[in-house]
């Protein structure tokens, strides 16, 4: 399929109609998160390929008056092997931000890509940023050296990948070592519990929710997250 079709065929899902479009969100007035500056830093999902680039951020951002810095690219990997991988593109941020959190995308591509898991490096700090734990460890030493604030990551919801599950499994490694909190929409039991109905509303493919997907079923459970740790 070629790109137009591609787009044509994503207008015509239901979970893109206009009622799930970011536009016909009211703000929360008594938003505890308001003013919050949170620095994302993923690929597609946090871009929201298939919801004509809205994801939770603006989701987020429309519903509780957070300041986001979206730093996002399609197709492109935590390990350091590929043009415009995450961390290439996290060090080019300005230091100066005045970050609340930091938050980054434990991203599918690696897993679609066969990237080698690697190994957790510890406090050695020798980190092999060509493997994904390496990656993984870098960016949280990096975020927390230079915008000084809490980091989080972020699982996609469950899909058909053993590697990816084993990435959300050093995930939960590499945490307990480095004290960071996980978003871990993988293994959580509420988003597990969705219908096959919603499902199909909510994703346009296994790994990308549509309008609906992110308003619906994503939003509120990083809202959850962001309103226990930043409060």
């Amino acid at each position: 399929m070629t790109e137009q079709e591609i787009m044509e065929m994503l207008k015509k899902l239901p979970g893109n109609a206009e009622e799930y479009d970011v536009s016909g969100i009211v703000p929360d007035q008594q938003s505890l998160l308001k003013d919050k500056t949170i620095i994302w830093l993923g690929s597609s999902v946090t871009y929201g390929a298939a919801s004509f680039g809205q994801s939770f951020v603006e989701f987020i951002d429309a519903c509780k008056g957070t300041k986001s810095v979206k730093e996002t690219v399609s197709g492109t990997t935590l390990t350091a092997d590929e043009e415009n991988n995450y961390i290439e593109r996290m060090v080019k941020l300005p230091a100066d931000i005045k970050a609340d959190a930091f938050v980054c995308q434990l991203s599918t591509n690696d897993a679609t890509k066969n990237k080698p898991l690697g190994s957790i490096a510890g406090d050695c700090q020798c980190y092999d940023i060509t493997t994904i734990t390496g990656a993984i460890e870098y960016i949280i030493q990096y975020a927390r050296d230079t915008w000084h604030c809490p980091v989080y990551f972020y699982t996609g919801t469950k899909y058909d990948s053993p590697l990816y599950e084993q990435m959300v499994n050093r995930l939960h490694e590499i945490a307990g070592q480095k004290e960071i909190g996980i978003i871990d929409l993988w293994n959580d039991p509420e988003m597990n519990a969705v219908t096959k109905e919603d499902y199909a509303l909510y994703m346009a493919y296994p790994i990308h929710p549509t309008k609906a997907g992110y308003r619906n079923w994503w939003t509120p459970a990083f809202i959850r997250f962001l309103e226990e740790h930043l409060i």
